[in-house]
């Protein structure tokens, strides 16, 4: 089968060939799975049932950094109650309209529960070992609107909860 570009070859005068979006995913390697982290927090002399009380403090760092970001920018973090309520990309378009003088840096800050990887403690009565089993969870997720000379608009979405997959 012919593609479309050799099919019409005579009609068409050229081409232009570009990414619509590049996603990068990250992770912490080491604890984004659940026997790294189980292996990372006993190593710290961490029980594993105490695994939810090791990771809060994290949790309150990025939410802290998020709020001081948002207040050196002059900016508000806009919380996202529901997600049908409107597109994200749209609202950053109405806000680069009205901002006129967004060369580079960042744009907005949303955030926004949504399911995220988690862990939880798990014990097995019949092996006696306790460890951590991945589980679907729901946490708080900030979205980092920028703009990159190089890039144009892009976001970085955080968790607030571990393994915090970027």
């Amino acid at each position: 089968m012919l593609s479309i570009l050799e099919r019409c070859k005579s009609q068409i005068a050229g081409t232009l060939t570009c990414f619509d979006r590049i996603i990068i995913s990250g992770t912490i390697p080491g604890v984004c799975y659940p026997e790294g982290m189980a292996r990372h927090i006993t190593a710290k002399g961490v029980r594993l049932f105490d695994y939810p009380h090791f990771v809060e403090p994290l949790r309150e760092e990025i939410r802290t950094n998020a709020e001081k970001i948002a207040k050196e920018n002059g900016l508000e973090i806009e919380h996202i109650r529901s997600k049908h309520a409107f597109r994200k990309e749209d609202r950053i378009k109405e806000i680069l309209k009205k901002r006129k003088t967004i060369n580079d840096g960042i744009v907005h800050i949303f955030s926004a529960m949504e399911p995220c990887p988690a862990y939880t403690p798990w014990h097995d009565k019949q092996t006696g070992r306790t460890t951590l089993r991945y589980k679907d969870g729901k946490c708080l997720h900030y979205y980092f609107y920028f703009i990159d000379q190089t890039y144009g608009l892009c976001y970085l979405r955080v968790p607030t909860w571990a393994p915090f997959r970027l």
